[in-house]
């Protein structure tokens, strides 16, 4: 009888704990921030909507729009693997930016009452770590320039 109440609370325990480590970017706010002198975009994602401005003195949040669930699924992915605590370790691949090659970028991200930041990295080349979350996150900014 033991041994029956030790699986089965070795399995019960093992999910529980599986299901606290990943992220839930229901709860989450999202801020990427790209720019340079001759370019900035901000694109904040809260709540399933995403909000972009091009105009970095522009007051407010600029233009938002609902997040499609297929969308809204794949970030909710990236997220999930994302190591909130690691964020600001993450080394960036190029340095492009130091000679105008490529615009600034840095995430910000607002979970559970604490904030995570990453270290300033080549918009288009992000850490490794993150590529995925912000390659889906850039995505939506390339979305709205087409409109």
């Amino acid at each position: 009888m033991k041994v029956i109440t030790m699986i089965l609370l070795t399995i019960f325990l093992g999910k529980g704990c599986s299901q606290e480590t990943k992220n839930d970017l229901a709860n989450a706010s999202i801020e990427y921030i790209a720019n340079t002198r001759g370019f900035y975009q901000k694109i904040i994602i809260q709540n399933q909507e995403v909000s972009i401005s091009n105009n970095r003195n522009e007051e407010g949040k600029g233009v938002t729009t609902k997040i499609s669930d297929a969308d809204w699924k794949e970030l909710v992915n990236a997220f999930e693997t994302v190591q909130l605590d690691s964020l600001s370790t993450y080394k960036d691949p190029t340095q492009k930016r130091f000679y105008d090659g490529a615009p600034m970028a840095k995430i910000k991200i607002a979970y559970k009452e604490k904030e995570y930041e990453s270290l300033n990295f080549d918009h288009g080349f992000p850490p490794v770590e993150i590529e995925k979350l912000v390659t889906k996150i850039v995505s939506f900014g390339k979305e709205n320039n087409d409109n």
